[in-house]
């Protein structure tokens, strides 16, 4: 296992421990499954004895997991989702209430940097704090996502996205029915087609190209977000399962919890600071954070927000 090098998306300070009584994890058998995949009931193999991954994210030790059968959103949730969401309810994101998201230094014009960036992140200074920055404006004041209905909305806290998941009639998926999801069937193979990156030397996901942070290719044919139906679906119909955007799940985050993680619809521990989130981003990169894996875990507070935070959601059958 290699050493963590600091998560390529940043956060705001921790949240307090405990999880709040409304964010506690139930079934939820209300939503409509339009746009879902049935996942069938069944094991796997959870996680990774491998060595390529990192330590300190607890990746390990490999162990077999029971779930019941459940849907899952074939894509991130688009900007025209949560744009539904909101019309209906008016409800306001992190990002607004603080007035400032995250957002990589690489999306910004010069413009755009010299009038918003005031502060940037010390160890990642490719991130910076912009003011005005929300799903909204992606990009900061002057941005808007009117050629992006059809991407993941981004700059979503975790708070945000349950409270998206509760409108909807569903929830956010526990971690291993995200990593069940996202091998597509396969048993214990990186990526969602296979153990290869690039097999043959084609892209099927979207990850940096080139020397980061400085200078992305694009080979894989985008700059930034690309939209949800990008590529080709995995195993079980569901796209950029790895690579895009980082994707929320239910769970604290404890670098231990495979070492006691029931066998059975494990929901993660009871209590903590920081939330999972799974499949790495746009900005993963083989040289910085190789975490565009199915077995790769991180984590955020949950009310951090970036160009690179999504989610998607399940509905028990």
């Amino acid at each position: 296992m290699k050493d963590q090098p600091q998560c390529c998306s940043p956060g705001r300070a921790a949240a307090p421990a405990g999880s709040p009584p409304e964010n506690a994890w139930r079934r939820v058998h209300t939503g409509a499954t339009t746009g879902m995949k049935l996942i069938p009931g069944g094991e796997f193999l959870m996680g990774t004895d491998g060595t390529y991954g990192f330590a300190a994210d607890g990746e390990g030790p490999l162990h077999a997991v029971k779930l019941a059968p459940y849907y899952i959103d074939e894509t991130c949730v688009t900007n025209e989702q949560f744009n539904e969401f909101v019309n209906a309810t008016r409800y306001r994101t992190d990002a607004q209430t603080f007035g400032w998201s995250f957002v990589f230094q690489g999306d910004l014009t010069p413009k755009q940097r010299e009038t918003a960036v005031h502060q940037q992140v010390v160890g990642s200074e490719w991130w910076c704090r912009v003011d005005g920055a929300t799903w909204r404006h992606p990009e900061g004041p002057g941005s808007s996502i009117k050629q992006r209905w059809a991407h993941p909305v981004v700059h979503i806290s975790w708070t945000d996205a349950a409270a998206y998941a509760r409108w909807a009639g569903k929830r956010l998926p526990t971690e291993a029915e995200w990593e069940n999801a996202a091998r597509g069937g396969r048993v214990q193979q990186r990526f969602p087609w296979g153990d290869e990156l690039e097999p043959g030397g084609r892209h099927l996901m979207n990850v940096w190209q080139g020397d980061f942070p400085d200078q992305n290719t694009c080979a894989d044919g985008h700059a930034g977000v690309a939209p949800a139906r990008s590529f080709k679906a995995n195993g079980h119909g569901l796209y950029q399962m790895t690579g895009n955007v980082w994707e929320w799940c239910q769970d604290w985050f404890d670098p231990q919890w495979y070492l006691r993680s029931p066998a059975e619809d494990p929901v993660g521990p009871e209590h903590g600071e920081r939330r999972v989130m799974r499949g790495g981003s746009y900005l993963c990169h083989a040289s910085y954070c190789n975490r565009y894996r199915t077995d790769a875990r991180s984590n955020n507070s949950p009310d951090s927000t970036a160009t690179n935070l999504g989610f998607r959601c399940v509905r028990d059958v």
